[in-house]
């Protein structure tokens, strides 16, 4: 599996407050964000595969989602979060 418990912990200890701190913005969009690049990468490979397409691009949009609500919550975060990910904006 590309995603077990071991790297799940260590997203949410690198981007959350601790390793129990799932439920924060940032924790959240790099966990998607992880999910993303994995996917990106699955469809390279198996482009007929509508089914994960359409999963890749319902995960995009919620990650835009709440990158926006950061973006209106607290500009500084936001900013960094953008960084440490690598993403446009």
């Amino acid at each position: 599996m590309y995603l077990d418990q071991a790297k799940k912990v260590e997203i949410f200890t690198q981007y959350g407050k601790d390793a129990k701190d799932t439920g924060s913005v940032e924790s959240q969009v790099a966990l998607f964000t992880y999910r993303i690049q994995h996917l990106t990468e699955h469809l390279k490979k198996n482009h007929k595969d509508h089914g994960t397409a359409r999963s890749l691009t319902k995960m995009v949009g919620r990650r835009r989602k709440l990158l926006k609500y950061l973006y209106n919550k607290d500009i500084n975060r936001y900013r960094a979060l953008i960084k440490a990910l690598g993403l446009r904006k």
